[in-house]
């Protein structure tokens, strides 16, 4: 890119474009920087002068930021929206005010909806699915964990297969689907209905078979979410968190305590799985892989939720494998075996890296001793 400063429009589409090439995730535009974006987890800075000013930045979203929402950044100081280039690809865009300049990040959406192999996704994943038709699913990870892929999958797997009704409430909207079996109604916050409460008030009587909750980010929106999977709707919503027991925490976190066993009642009798990730660098440069830890409801997951023992949630999951639990622990062997991640790093991802150490160490000796045999 060129050391002079552009016409903001013009670096902006510039910027955009070089996402896609770079196969760049994210770009951070802040004042008195110079344009940032991150590939493969690693920020890299773009070779254009630092941004003068708010004004310029700016200048750059002009075009995108949707008009009847211009007035909420200027009361809110931030804004999330979708944008769409004349190309067809789309990004997740927030803007928001930092020691009273404009910063922006921005995500590229892959415009193709991703399935549960190209996510390599577990047969859990499409299992779950196919077995599901009311009940609350959960899709939990740090952020950039790729959650909103995972539950972009799993709408895209019910709309080739089941004939039913779709709803989905997301801020902002990021993958555009096209009905096949099913019918699907896409709703933005800030565009077709001011937030998540307000557009979940009504949605039962729009008769949807299945809701998709971009965000459960407070009491209302989760008390909801759990209301409309006990009546007998399939409910999909994601939470910022690192695995199944620190779920069950955040979602408490908003009701009083109180109010936590009769969450915990309806919890037991509407949950149908709760599936964490987090993201991995692959051995090739530039690949992404998961590791994966799913909880699945049954009779001994709804006693322990009830009788508040979610501190035994680990060890149900890491036993209960033949029922299709997954383990962080076991994913991570298997990306180990399969040589797409180095040992190292998911050493570095492990929530229990002597599990992990001690699960690899016994793979390799029983490698060893089955070498033994064979020469023998």
């Amino acid at each position: 890119m060129s050391d002079e400063m552009m016409e903001p429009k013009e670096a902006m589409a510039k910027l955009l474009t070089g996402m896609g090439k770079l196969g760049a995730s994210d770009l951070h535009l802040k004042v008195g920087f110079s344009p940032t974006y991150r590939v493969t987890g690693q920020l890299r800075k773009v070779g254009m002068p630092p941004f003068p000013n708010s004004e310029y930045i700016e200048a750059m979203l002009s075009d995108y930021i949707p008009e009847k929402r211009r007035q909420n950044f200027q009361t809110q100081g931030d804004l999330d929206f979708s944008a769409a280039t004349p190309s067809g690809d789309r990004f997740r865009v927030n803007i928001f005010r930092s020691m009273g300049s404009v910063n922006a990040a921005i995500r590229r959406v892959e415009s193709t909806i991703p399935n549960f192999e190209i996510l390599h996704l577990p047969q859990v994943y499409p299992d779950v699915m196919n077995k599901s038709f009311e009940g609350l699913i959960l899709v939990s990870g740090v952020t950039g964990s790729g959650k909103s892929s995972t539950m972009a999958a799993m709408i895209n797997h019910m709309n080739k297969v089941r004939s039913m009704h779709i709803i989905t409430i997301e801020d902002p909207i990021e993958y555009l689907f096209q009905p096949e079996k099913a019918i699907i109604s896409q709703r933005e916050i800030g565009i077709d209905v001011p937030d998540f409460p307000d557009a979940l008030k009504y949605v039962v009587r729009q008769d949807p078979d299945c809701i998709l909750i971009g965000e459960l980010r407070d009491r209302e929106t989760m008390l909801a979410a759990i209301q409309a999977a006990e009546t007998g709707h399939l409910v999909l919503g994601s939470l910022h968190c690192a695995d199944a027991q620190q779920t069950f925490a955040r979602i408490l976190e908003f009701f009083p305590r109180a109010d936590h066993a009769f969450i915990r009642s309806s919890l037991a009798s509407s949950l149908k799985a709760i599936m964490c990730q987090r993201l991995l660098p692959g051995i090739d440069e530039g690949t992404l892989f998961p590791a994966t830890e799913v909880l699945l409801n049954n009779m001994i997951v709804k006693d322990k939720i009830i009788r508040e023992e979610d501190e035994d949630i680990p060890a149900i999951i890491a036993s209960s494998e033949t029922d299709g639990m997954r383990p962080f622990t076991t994913s991570l062997v298997e990306l180990i075996e399969t040589e797409k991640v180095h040992y190292d790093t998911a050493m570095e991802y492990a929530p229990n890296r002597e599990a992990l150490a001690s699960a690899v160490k016994g793979i390799k000796s029983s490698a060893q001793g089955m070498v033994g045999r064979l020469r023998k």
